[in-house]
């Protein structure tokens, strides 16, 4: 393979990465989407859209702590996602990371409240993101995590 293959085959790779989210402006947000954020954060004016796999997420600071709200196109509020200090990750967490990722370290931690007041964690250990459940029992690796989200 030529230097030049290799580079146009990065160039295409790098493309996809970006394919499941794709930031959006304001005025492209469906108004039921917009009415939804609002009735749940009627002070935040500072908000960036994205397109994740057919929802609409907006990301936002709240006091200082990085937020996102992920939405359905009529407006239904799918989970809440909130940036915490990974010591207050459930015990398991860094339990099953000592255990099965010797030598990597947690690195952010969020706790995602989903519909019906169902709660996950999700920490980045080594890059990835792995998700536990409300007790620190570990559930998956999360596959967006590939796509180098946090990276952007």
């Amino acid at each position: 393979m030529t230097m030049k293959n290799l580079i146009f085959i990065l160039f295409i790779a790098s493309l996809g990465l970006n394919l499941n989210a794709q930031d959006l402006k304001e005025s492209d947000v469906p108004a039921a989407v917009k009415a939804g954020f609002s009735s749940l954060y009627p002070n935040i004016t500072n908000v960036k859209w994205e397109m994740e796999h057919g929802r609409y997420e907006a990301e936002f600071k709240e006091n200082s702590i990085e937020t996102s709200i992920i939405f359905e196109a009529n407006g239904t509020h799918l989970q809440t996602e909130v940036e915490i200090p990974v010591s207050l990750l459930p015990q398991g967490v860094s339990d099953y990371a000592v255990k099965n990722l010797a030598g990597k370290k947690i690195t952010e931690g969020t706790k995602i409240t989903g519909t019906g007041g169902k709660i996950t964690y999700e920490a980045e250990i080594g890059g990835r993101d792995y998700i536990f459940d409300e007790n620190g029992n570990f559930l998956r690796i999360d596959s967006d995590s590939d796509d180098m989200e946090d990276s952007k």
